[in-house]
């Protein structure tokens, strides 16, 4: 690892992060709350990431979680939206934007990213999924839009520019809009995962997925995953992420405001 990635590895609490030759695996590591994402995992992943990108030792990035689920989204007992103030539109929209900022990093980082997924990815946790370049999932893997059976918009950080881009407008239109769970299996018939793997040879299947990409020229990975970004057209990521933060923050300031 850099100094860097080192330096931020020693301040980790929510998350673990190890070099395994080539490839560097994050792990979301809140098992108790099943990896429920509060302020401090949002800071240490987003600055994880950051450190990692300028780490040319490292060629890919293995994303997971521990125990029994990837992630099951927001922390909804975080003490600062339990019991904070009020969400006028103002303090929403900047709430939502740093929690968004997370998928702009796992974008922006030139390291293809391999999820493996078991258990629920929910929420902000299928957003997390979204971001990653490549998925595998464990037959007990669940995904699911959440934020709309909450009273939000379904389309939060990226999911209607990365989910429509991974299983086409209508099936992304399907799971959005009703915020219905999207099992493993159907996940892989329309596209969303790559493959499944039985869950205890699930991170072994993965970190060999990882481990073959880290060993193509670092270059062309690289490139390879400019080159995608780049050819989806449209909107970029970042002018969608801050669509959906605006939208979000006005239903969030409208549910939660008079509190």
């Amino acid at each position: 690892m850099t100094s860097a990635t080192e330096a931020a590895a020693r301040d980790f609490e929510t998350i673990r992060y190890e070099q395994k030759g080539a490839v560097g695996v994050i792990t979301l590591d809140r098992p108790k709350c099943l990896n429920a994402i509060n302020f401090a995992m949002r800071d240490e992943l987003t600055a994880c990431l950051r450190a990692c990108a300028t780490n040319l030792d490292t060629r890919v990035l293995l994303l997971t979680g521990a125990g029994r689920a990837f992630s099951a989204g927001l922390d909804l007992k975080e003490p600062a939206i339990a019991g904070g103030e009020p969400m006028t539109p103002k303090r929403a929209y900047e709430a939502q934007r740093t929690y968004s900022q997370m998928i702009l990093e796992m974008r922006r980082i030139p390291q293809p990213i391999v999820g493996a997924i078991h258990g629920p990815a929910i929420g902000a946790g299928f957003s997390i999924a979204m971001a990653c370049d490549i998925r595998l999932g464990s037959p007990a893997a669940t995904f699911q839009a959440a934020y709309i059976n909450l009273g939000f918009g379904g389309a939060d950080m990226g999911s209607s520019w990365l989910l429509p881009r991974a299983v086409g407008t209508g099936n992304a239109a399907r799971y959005l809009l009703s915020g219905d769970v999207l099992p493993a299996d159907e996940a892989l018939r329309i596209g969303f995962v790559q493959g499944l793997v039985d869950e205890e040879n699930l991170l072994e299947e993965a970190g060999g997925l990882a481990k073959k990409l880290a060993g193509k020229s670092p270059l062309g990975l690289r490139l390879t995953k400019e080159a995608l970004e780049a050819a989806v057209g449209g909107l970029t990521l970042e002018q969608t992420i801050r669509l959906e933060d605006r939208n979000q923050a006005m239903c969030i300031s409208q549910l939660m405001g008079s509190r």
